[in-house]
């Protein structure tokens, strides 16, 4: 059965075109031109993905983002305008999956499309029990809690290790540098410094060449996104 996806945008324009191009790659398009309807057609069809603009007429589509966020764990994309970095770490920190600025290409927008469901398909539970993870070169025992490199055996402190775990059990999505502060150290604290110290010290174990990375990548003034699949 192909994906059910609702178009939230009130843009006529914007909104035929995404749903053609969606309409064009075998997924199943409805839509919505307001946040309230949006809201409503959440619940009565139970869409497997959300494409989400943020500039609704009737109410602001953050709070479209934060409505469903009590109750669903659907995958949003957030497709805005707003280019402000705080925008895009707002959006990411309530719950959003990814977003995407305009103007945006088609093949961009349906990778992170596919990324999205993929993430959506993994059952939960599952993923917080997987006994490792592999990626490339890069391998880590969950269960031993060992990271391998070209099946070396890697030392890492005991924070790294769990940023590097958390980046790995989210592989392709953006973590905030706020989420992954709160995980590591809790949310009194402002370790932001410290954030990217460890991170460059993950960077020089498991990067080749840590001024260009392949395995952790940075998204300038938002936060980190493991890839999930390396490219030489």
């Amino acid at each position: 059965m192909n994906s059910l996806i609702l178009v939230v945008e009130d843009e006529k324009g914007i909104r035929n075109f995404i749903s053609t191009v969606l309409t064009s790659n075998d997924y199943n398009i409805i839509q919505a031109s307001t946040g309230h309807e949006a809201l409503s057609m959440v619940t009565s069809y139970v869409p497997d993905l959300i494409i989400l603009d943020l500039g609704l007429t009737d109410m602001d589509g953050l709070d479209v983002l934060k409505s469903i966020r009590t109750w669903s764990n659907i995958p949003i994309v957030v497709v805005s305008a707003r280019t402000f970095e705080r925008d895009k770490v707002f959006a990411l920190d309530l719950g959003a999956d990814d977003y995407i600025t305009k103007p945006f290409g088609t093949q961009e927008l349906l990778a992170r499309i596919r990324t999205a469901i993929r993430h959506s398909k993994k059952d939960f539970v599952k993923n917080n029990f997987m006994k490792e993870f592999k990626m490339g070169n890069l391998r880590i025992d969950y269960e031993k809690r060992i990271v391998y490199l070209n099946d070396r055996e890697i030392h890492f402190t005991k924070i790294e290790y769990k940023i590097l775990m958390l980046l790995s059990q989210n592989a392709g999505k953006v973590l905030t540098y706020d989420f992954l502060i709160k995980e590591i150290w809790g949310p009194y604290t402002n370790e932001n410094q410290t954030l990217r110290v460890n991170m460059a010290n993950i960077r020089r174990k498991i990067e080749e060449n840590p001024g260009e990375p392949k395995y952790i990548l940075t998204e300038v003034g938002v936060g980190y996104r493991m890839v999930e699949e390396v490219t030489n």
